[in-house]
């Protein structure tokens, strides 16, 4: 980039370089000399000093132009030599790199909202025809722009949207090319959108729910139309794949076909089959410990419930305690295994130490495998049966008549004991 200072008239070459250039006018680094300067130029008045005219290049744009004060003399012969030179070449700024440094402090103030009026002023609103104004159609003036009229008009929503609520004048107050103070960026984002899916039922349910979590809709409304990207973030990312699994877990509370749909997809993988049952089972016996700690009651193996001993309390609350402390994401299997057969042990030494309660174990564990028995036989039936010699097998009759044996004598015995006898 070519630099031009303006110099005093010291800078003019002497007469006798003049003169061994045969009269010619000198003209050097962008200073020029009109025909007929001399030696006498510098017998010039003070005042004139620094009047000759400096010629700066095209497209340059001198942020300061000084020719107060003497001039130090010329070194060498240098037209243009001067110890200020250096800080002037800093000083003089490309018209285009200004251009650019006003726009973009335009932009850090207001963001979108520059854009934004652009289109406010240029482009006709509904009620105006064209014949009316000379603004244009945001059809035109995306045309004009190179991009497409949807993006105009997710400005021009904006504008509209901010003018209702008194931000900004609207549409009509505003004539080409004027300018106006306009609001703070970190306002912009309130009324602007970059996607045009925001502007529908599932758009503006999913910016609602962004702002409720306290994040940008743009950030969610990205995610949802890329559901490629989102699965590709699940499966690469074990975060990610954390923060779905929490959020489907908070739809499933309100969405009941989805409940299904994940039910069927469970009971369709083995995989998934197996997980659940082992933490449906982890869960049970966690649930069983913790009802003696908040009830002080526990169920014997034969059923009968009971009142807890405060040594069986004290040890299923510890390991209880144990089971809480763990984090979210550890396994709680082996505590919970762990916690119910040290429980359970404890049930049945329990049970086993007191005399009165071991007769009520076996008399409740004998009741309860009659009434079993009773309903299976109960449900034995040869009606289906339309041909005996079509069904009959001789392990069939062997295991009745084995069966009624053994009733037959536990009927006795229970005759023996019964206390009338």
């Amino acid at each position: 980039m070519s630099v031009a200072t303006a110099h005093s008239v010291s800078a003019v070459p002497p007469a006798d370089e003049t003169q061994a250039t045969g009269g010619v006018p000198a003209q050097d680094e962008g200073i020029w000399v009109e025909p007929g300067a001399s030696a006498d130029a510098g017998a010039l008045p003070d005042g004139a000093r620094g009047e000759s005219p400096s010629e700066v290049s095209a497209g340059q744009v001198p942020a300061q132009v000084s020719g107060d004060g003497p001039a130090p003399p010329a070194v060498d012969g240098d037209a243009t030599a001067t110890p200020g030179d250096a800080d002037d070449a800093e000083d003089i700024v490309d018209e285009q790199v200004a251009r650019d440094a006003r726009d973009f402090g335009v932009y850090a103030r207001t963001g979108g909202w520059a854009f934004a009026l652009k289109v406010a002023r240029s482009v006709r609103p509904g009620g105006e025809l064209p014949g009316e104004t000379v603004k244009v159609s945001a059809k035109r003036f995306a045309e004009l722009a190179g991009c497409s009229a949807e993006r105009v008009m997710r400005y021009y929503k904006a504008w509209d949207k901010a003018a209702d609520d008194g931000m900004v004048p609207h549409f009509e107050a505003l004539a080409p090319g004027a300018e106006i103070d306009l609001p703070d960026s970190d306002v912009w984002l309130s009324y602007y959108s970059s996607r045009s899916s925001a502007t529908s039922d599932r758009g503006t349910a999913i910016t609602a729910a962004a702002e409720a979590e306290g994040i940008r809709p743009t950030k969610a409304l990205e995610v949802a139309e890329n559901p490629t990207a989102l699965r590709a973030a699940i499966l690469a990312d074990p975060s990610t794949a954390q923060a779905a699994r929490t959020a489907l877990l908070d739809r499933l509370k309100e969405d009941p076909s989805l409940q299904t749909e994940l039910a069927r997809d469970i009971a369709r993988t083995e995989e998934l089959k197996k997980a659940v049952a082992s933490e449906t089972q982890a869960a049970t016996r966690i649930g069983y410990v913790r009802q003696i700690v908040e009830n002080g009651q526990v169920k014997t193996p034969a059923g009968q419930v009971i009142d807890a001993p405060a040594e069986l309390r004290a040890e299923a609350e510890r390991h209880l305690s144990l089971i809480d402390e763990l984090d979210d994401d550890e396994d709680t299997g082996e505590w919970a295994t762990e916690a119910y057969d040290t429980v359970k042990e404890l049930v049945v030494q329990t049970v086993e130490s007191n005399p009165e309660l071991r007769v009520q174990e076996r008399r409740t564990k004998f009741y309860s495998s009659l009434q079993k028995a009773t309903k299976v036989f109960e449900e034995l039936t040869l009606d289906d049966a339309v041909d005996l010699d079509a069904i009959y097998e001789d392990d069939m009759l062997q295991r009745l008549e084995e069966l009624q044996e053994a009733l037959n004598t536990c009927i006795a015995a229970l005759r023996k004991a019964s206390p009338g006898d």
